[in-house]
């Protein structure tokens, strides 16, 4: 099932909401919940990414959109925008980097400690691992990753796990 229409860039006011963002329309919003609250979203029948349908209360529902987001597609505060959403069937609503998949076939205690954080903690670290575009870099930070969860028993704190990163992996 897909959902499209029209909507504007916004920003919140407020300081502890992201800023920039597309409102999305209510009904749009309920029946997509039905399914999880994770898309696949297309910008103006360019550019496709995974993210979340999020509430914002009494507001109703939006989408963030972020800084690399708006350069990619050059778009400015109050641009009308063409919005296709559509529920996200993978399992965890983002690319899941090689390095990840071959780390948890030859690591069972890494897979474990990994899939037992919550999802959203899950995408967190796979961004974090993912957003580096060599596969090499991408392994020293995941052995990285792996060193620092398994030693704290996937007790997660991210300041902790910065430090870590910080330091590399002490053989």
């Amino acid at each position: 099932m897909f959902h499209s229409f029209t909507a504007y860039l916004q920003q919140f006011e407020r300081e502890d909401l992201w800023h920039y963002h597309l409102q999305v329309p209510d009904e749009v919003a309920l029946a997509l919940k039905s399914g999880g609250t994770r898309v696949i979203c297309t910008l103006n029948h360019t550019y496709s990414f995974q993210c979340a349908v999020m509430s914002a209360g009494e507001k109703g529902y939006f989408i963030n959109i972020n800084k690399e987001i708006r350069d990619r597609l050059l778009l400015k505060l109050h641009d009308e925008i063409r919005v296709h959403l559509i529920p996200d069937p993978s399992k965890y609503g983002m690319p899941v980097p090689e390095v990840f998949a071959e780390l948890w076939q030859q690591d069972p205690e890494f897979d474990e400690v990994f899939h037992a954080l919550s999802p959203g903690k899950q995408r967190t670290l796979l961004h974090l691992i993912g957003k580096f575009k060599s596969e090499a870099k991408q392994l020293e930070k995941l052995l990285v990753l792996r060193h620092y969860l398994v030693g704290v028993n996937g007790k997660l704190d991210f300041k902790e796990l910065n430090e870590a990163f910080k330091k590399g992996v002490k053989g």
